[in-house]
């Protein structure tokens, strides 16, 4: 109890900048949502339409529309410049505004069509404008309806909201993805308890309007406003009471070595000087784009991933030759600056249990391939859809049984349980020696080079200061410190953070 209470209150900034994001997007779903009420209460077609397009919005996962926003927002840039973003607050906040039409529309629509005729006669006959009955008869009226859509679309927010991390945005989605990349279940339920305990304050502030709009009673409305306004001024206050410091923002996937990676190379920017930020929990193609374009200043990737997934390349050199055609290529096409290996490889592998191996036979892919369509393969959310895979599944004939999708983390608790019979595993995961698994041979070389290098944008490449902080760095940290420090966080009893194991892995690498 005492370490959830310890995290709870770690959780200042992630929490306000939820408040922030929750409450612009109901902004802007209030907005939005408002006036297509009124048009739509006016047009039985236009009220179909606008009623189906948001239902529609609300079939489309969370997650996916937070994503499906990056892409959108990056074809705009042609249009309106370098300077729009493309991850952070802006994609969140349209799609959660989207979110939240909604309940606020279709409250607002079946208020107005169950407005008793009688009254707005009354109001047309006195000789009220059509403005004069919307703001004196129609929309008092209504207003503690459309209130009651409101406190819906605001918890629908703020627990959507906790998503906006996979996009790179600061929120109470942070402690729940770390907490679940390391199965730290004390850090998942502060994440669920600050969020759960917002959006309770939230309905009850809203309620409290409501109340008041429902009995006439302007004291306990105005109340309930200036509650939830003190509220979103505290976020701001908390948010941006800093001042305008330049902060180095530094990129992260969802896995634990890109974590423990980030605060490596956070900690020596702050021992230097800078002011560090980060954004945990990017897929592979949102990342090396977002680093790419400015919108993240630093990033570990691999080499074989941007080798197969950003070039396209198939086709497997040396890991100099590759290396080299990376650099220039990263230079060429976008500016980026390839720093250096860091010095070890994180590559994908097939990997079973060891008693599989022995019972089965299997050493190699092509033992695999024999037995492959009796046996269940797992790898992470976007192991399957990568070109590798492809590459090393056509190569070996590979057919299983079944395949199935697992997070990181539980992709290797699936293994040992039985739930998956082979998984596509990291070479530098500790987890591949303390569970005893083995790691399939390559003899065809299916699967590239995985070299970790550190990819910097074309802003901060130019930094000369920036640059000279992070060059000892290159080629420092062995693979088999990598598999401890991923090991610290992943399994041990007594698990550290990964500001921890950054700092105990900077030690071991000398630096």
């Amino acid at each position: 109890m005492n370490e959830i209470w310890t995290d709870l209150l770690d959780l200042g900034d992630k929490l306000a900048a939820h408040v922030l994001l929750s409450a612009a997007a109901l902004a802007l779903g209030i907005l939005v949502a408002l006036p297509l009420a009124i048009w739509a209460s006016r047009s039985q077609t236009v009220a179909r339409a606008t009623l189906g397009f948001a239902s529609l919005v609300q079939t489309i996962p969370a997650l996916a529309l937070l994503a499906l926003f990056f892409p959108i927002l990056l074809s705009l840039r042609a249009v309106f410049g370098e300077g729009l973003p493309t991850l952070g607050f802006l994609p969140a906040l349209l799609a959660l505004a989207l979110y939240a039409v909604l309940p606020i529309l279709r409250n607002a629509v079946t208020a107005q069509a169950n407005l008793d005729p009688g009254v707005v006669e009354a109001a047309h006959g006195v000789g009220m404008s059509a403005w004069q009955r919307l703001r004196l008869v129609e929309a008092p009226l209504a207003a503690p309806y459309v209130m009651a859509g409101i406190r819906t679309a605001a918890v629908w927010t703020i627990g959507a909201a906790t998503l906006a991390t996979t996009i790179g945005q600061k929120s109470l989605g942070d402690p729940i993805f770390a907490g679940l990349q390391t199965q730290n279940w004390a850090l998942v339920l502060a994440g669920c308890i600050a969020s759960a305990g917002l959006a309770m304050v939230a309905d009850a502030l809203l309620g409290t309007i409501e109340t008041g709009l429902k009995t006439r009673r302007r004291a306990l409305t105005w109340g309930g406003i200036a509650a939830v306004a003190l509220g979103v001024a505290a976020a701001l206050a908390a948010q941006f009471g800093g001042g305008e410091e330049r902060r180095v923002v530094i990129g992260a996937k969802g896995f634990s070595e890109q974590y423990i990676l980030a605060r490596l190379i956070g900690q020596r920017l702050e021992a230097e000087g800078y002011a560090v930020d980060y954004r945990d929990g990017l897929g592979s193609a949102v990342a090396h784009k977002a680093v790419t374009t400015g919108a993240i200043d630093i990033l570990v990737d691999y080499t074989g991933t941007i080798w197969t997934n950003q070039m396209e390349r198939t086709d497997n050199p040396d890991r100099d030759a590759m290396i080299s055609e990376i650099t220039d290529w990263e230079t060429r096409t976008s500016g980026a600056v390839v720093l250096g290996r860091l010095g070890f490889e994180n590559a994908y592998g097939l990997a079973v249990t060891e008693a599989r191996a022995q019972s089965s036979v299997i050493e190699t892919i092509e033992d695999l391939a024999r037995v492959a369509p009796q046996l269940t393969v797992g790898g992470d959310p976007e192991f399957f859809e990568r070109p590798e895979w492809r590459a090393v599944r056509d190569a070996y004939g590979l057919r299983f049984k079944e395949q199935r999708n697992f997070s990181p983390t539980f992709m290797y608790n699936a293994l040992k349980s039985g739930e998956a019979d082979v998984i596509g595993a990291y070479t530098s995961d500790g987890r591949i020696a303390a569970d005893r698994l083995v790691t399939l041979a390559d003899p065809k070389r299916a699967f590239p080079n995985y070299d970790a290098i550190i990819l910097l944008s074309p802003e901060t490449g130019a930094n000369a200061g920036l640059v000279a902080a992070l060059r000892p760095l290159v080629g420092s940290i062995s693979v088999e410190a990598m598999r401890e420090a991923n090991f610290s966080v992943d399994r041990e009893e007594n698990k550290l953070t990964f500001d921890e194991a950054a700092r105990r892995l900077a030690k071991r690498a000398g630096l």
